[in-house]
């Protein structure tokens, strides 16, 4: 499949590096629309592949063209691209806050998709949740998840307002986790930990919690209530936790980010 980036920013180089390594397309089949030259120079040493410094370059006999900007440049970009669009191509989309109406309306084209990848996706660990017109091809739908499971897993969902939810919970939720991880370090420093020796006992913990929910298929409750014993050391963190409003101060925030997500959409 020939595929066109429109920005070559560090998630289209986590989605690049995905479909070249995992055989889903060649380096020849891939073409980066990017405006800096130090960016281009640096893709095509890496990759193989060919960077031009104007959009319009790179749709010639592309299938897929995947938009990979900022927000604040859409605006700009949609009457650029709707100039150059032919009726074979597909758009797909991971830009935040783009909705499929505002990418059909846009782009005066029908053929869109909509992806919400997350950063871990830059390590092959990546959560994707996507959506697709009816105008989508099944073939250009069947590829749009090999590529994104070459990234991670990957959720296709019929809903459009399910996209907005995943934002909250999986697109932002790394930065989430990466707080929680940064309080647990601190928390140790306090004690009179070395710093590495926190980082290094933390990371573990939450990488080997994570893999021990997902291989066990129990309720995090349940797992949770193994480690927690009468009077102990757990339960005493666990009131500590919920005395400052911990599960309610993670839903709310996630909610805020669902809000907001919603509010860039319009």
């Amino acid at each position: 499949m020939n595929i066109s980036f429109i920005g070559g920013g560090v998630m289209a180089e986590a989605i690049i590096g995905g479909v070249i390594e995992g055989g889903v397309a060649s380096p020849e089949q891939v073409r980066v629309g990017e405006p800096v030259q130090e960016r281009r120079d640096a893709l095509e040493e890496k990759y193989g592949l060919k960077a031009y410094a104007s959009n319009a370059d790179v749709l010639e006999d592309s299938e897929l063209v995947l938009l990979a900007v900022k927000p604040q440049t859409l605006p700009y970009l949609l009457p650029e691209l709707k100039k150059s669009l032919r009726p074979e191509h597909t758009v797909a989309s991971i830009i935040a806050g783009a909705t499929m109406k505002t990418l059909t309306e846009g782009l005066d084209h029908k053929a869109v998709i909509r992806i919400m990848p997350n950063t871990p996706a830059q390590i092959g660990h990546g959560m994707s949740v996507w959506t697709a017109s009816d105008s989508v091809p099944d073939a250009t739908k069947k590829a749009t998840s090999q590529i994104l499971q070459t990234l991670g897993e990957e959720v296709y969902v019929p809903d459009e307002k399910l996209i907005d939810m995943s934002t909250a919970l999986s697109a932002s939720g790394p930065a989430y986790v990466f707080l929680f991880i940064e309080a647990m370090i601190d928390a140790g420093v306090y004690m009179g930990m070395a710093r590495d020796m926190a980082r290094k006992l933390v990371l573990q913990t939450v990488l080997g919690s994570t893999e021990l929910v997902k291989q066990s298929g129990r309720h995090p409750a349940e797992l949770k209530d193994m480690v927690t014993s009468p009077g102990g050391t757990t339960i005493a963190a666990i009131r500590a936790f919920e005395s400052g409003g911990f599960r309610a101060t993670v839903f709310d925030g996630i909610n805020a980010a669902f809000e907001k997500s919603k509010e860039l959409g319009r």
